[in-house]
């Protein structure tokens, strides 16, 4: 039996609501939402007088890795590693994702996520994001441009075998030979098609979104820039209603004024926070790796020696404080672009949303967005 939980005098948000309130827990689930509820319960958690906030817990679609341990390790310990790091983040979700490498490499990290069961203290692991090796070479970035290769639908669909099915993104560059038909493939077999490292022109993005991808990889980040006579695929997926696009805002990745400027044109419903963070997030700056390739982290990030950015060490609790900061956006919209708008793209009825019914992922901040403790699926897994 799991324990009851009743949180008090607290200030609930949803996407399209808030309001002060009462929350009790059972069994892993939001049983009761109310004003002064009248329950008996295990643990009580009182924010009379502390202005505490509750939203959904966060769910990260692109990470790579924390505290040492990466997806690609392939190995039970590291997608523990994971998944126990990211609850002093408020992150109660995610996708591992995996990178552009050899193809037995890939297999292998596939491999280990179809056996994977989650600890009832750990994030939970709701799927996989393949990003890669389907892209552009001229758009790598930090993925290992000797293993990027065509797009093939056979290939995938083993690779969805190997996974138990849990493949629930693909990073693709749809231009590249074979792309649109892989799109259109993909889509219809209810993955999530994300546009990235892609030298897409606005009419290929165009025909993308015809064919069922839905998303853009770290927006501004490897792909065809705005151009006034061709908006790339940047403009495009900016410009493309049906597009939801993620952004890492690590004012790193992107400068403050291009988050807000994203904000603008696409509006909270559309913007997917995220992190791509990479192993070294958590740890002190130093050399690490990622995809065979030497990384080094300093306070301006993490870059290969080529001074390509090979992902990031932002957590999610810094992102929505960074996207508060840049847009000045209510915590309405914080919650969609930080859990709602993920839950829905991943098809995910139980996840995003403070409900009776819900799973128990919330995450307590106080009123400068700082977190204050983790409940992962009626669990409290972290405590400030």
């Amino acid at each position: 039996m799991k324990q009851t939980i009743l949180i008090s005098n607290v200030t609930i948000v949803n996407y399209d609501q808030e309001c002060i309130g009462d929350l009790f827990i059972r069994e892993g689930k939001i049983e009761q939402i109310g004003q002064a509820l009248q329950v008996e319960a295990d643990v009580h958690i009182d924010g009379t007088s502390k202005n505490w906030i509750v939203m959904p817990g966060f769910i990260d679609m692109h990470i790579h890795g924390s505290a040492g341990f990466d997806m690609m390790d392939a190995t039970e310990e590291a997608l523990r590693g994971i998944s126990r790091s990211l609850l002093k983040e408020g992150t109660t979700s995610y996708l591992p994702t995996t990178i552009t490498q050899a193809v037995e490499a890939i297999e292998a990290a596939l491999k280990n996520v179809s056996t994977f069961v989650n600890n009832e203290d750990e994030a939970e692991v709701l799927g996989v994001h393949v990003e890669g090796p389907y892209i552009s070479t001229k758009w790598a970035g930090a993925q290992p441009v000797e293993h990027i290769t065509e797009p093939s639908v056979e290939q995938f669909l083993n690779w969805q075998q190997l996974s138990g099915n849990r493949i629930k993104q693909v990073t693709v560059a749809p231009e590249i030979s074979g792309g649109f038909e892989f799109v259109q493939v993909m889509s219809k077999e209810g993955i999530v098609v994300s546009i990235g490292h892609s030298d897409a022109n606005s009419e290929e993005v165009e025909k993308a979104v015809q064919l069922g991808a839905k998303q853009a990889t770290h927006l501004y980040n490897q792909m065809r820039p705005f151009h006034h006579r061709e908006p790339g695929v940047v403009g495009s997926v900016l410009m493309e209603d049906r597009m939801q696009v993620e952004i890492i805002v690590d004012y790193i990745h992107s400068h403050t004024r291009a988050v807000n400027f994203a904000y603008r044109l696409k509006g909270a419903e559309e913007i997917i926070l995220i992190t791509d963070a990479m192993r070294a997030k958590g740890l002190e700056y130093g050399d690490y790796d990622l995809g065979g390739q030497t990384v080094h982290v300093t306070e301006k990030g993490a870059h290969l020696s080529s001074g390509a950015l090979a992902g990031s060490i932002l957590t999610m609790d810094q992102a929505v404080r960074n996207m508060k900061l840049s847009t000045n956006c209510s915590w309405k919209e914080l919650v969609s672009m930080s859990s709602t708008n993920a839950a829905k793209q991943l098809g995910l009825s139980h996840k995003g949303y403070i409900g009776e019914g819900y799973d128990a992922d919330l995450v307590i901040l106080d009123m400068e967005l700082n977190v204050q403790k983790t409940i992962c699926r009626g669990n409290i897994v972290f405590e400030n």
